[in-house]
């Protein structure tokens, strides 16, 4: 095994995913690729007559920013294992399988940020698992949900 993608979205199942791969990747001494994909969502264009000014600036640097983090994070945890951020722009599940090409392992945690918070598996480890050109690992989430972590 060569290169392990995760995929990185500064949510903490993300977060979760990114330790897996990292130790994965030190068993079986591969590099690992730190995958944060972002776009504007629809729903920054507006619906009215005039559509607002949309900054495509800041919604890359927000994706880059949190990528940066979350390697800067396994490089304070004394990691030996390569990890090389990568900024993609598309709909997540796309660029984390088309980053997966060529890739021994695409690890995605079971919940990322959006969405529905009740669902056990999110949409982006869901399409990943049906359509990733190499295996995948799907890390489970905590099992207490937030809203039992609330109380």
């Amino acid at each position: 095994m060569t290169t392990i993608v995760v995929g990185v979205d500064g949510s903490q199942g993300a977060a979760d995913a990114l330790r897996f791969a990292i130790e994965e990747a030190r068993v079986r001494g591969a590099e690992v690729k730190a995958v944060n994909a972002w776009h504007v969502p629809p729903a920054a264009f507006g619906g009215g007559w005039v559509p607002p000014v949309v900054d495509l600036d800041e919604f890359r640097e927000f994706a880059r920013s949190s990528l940066e983090k979350a390697v800067e994070d396994v490089a304070r945890s004394g990691s030996d294992v390569k990890v090389t951020p990568v900024l993609g722009e598309g709909q997540p599940a796309d660029v984390l399988c088309a980053a997966a090409t060529g890739a021994d392992l695409l690890v995605v945690g079971s919940r990322g940020l959006g969405g529905f918070r009740g669902l056990l598996l999110g949409s982006v480890s869901q399409q990943c698992a049906h359509h990733a050109p190499c295996p995948v690992v799907i890390v489970p989430g905590s099992r207490v949900s937030d809203h039992q972590a609330k109380d």
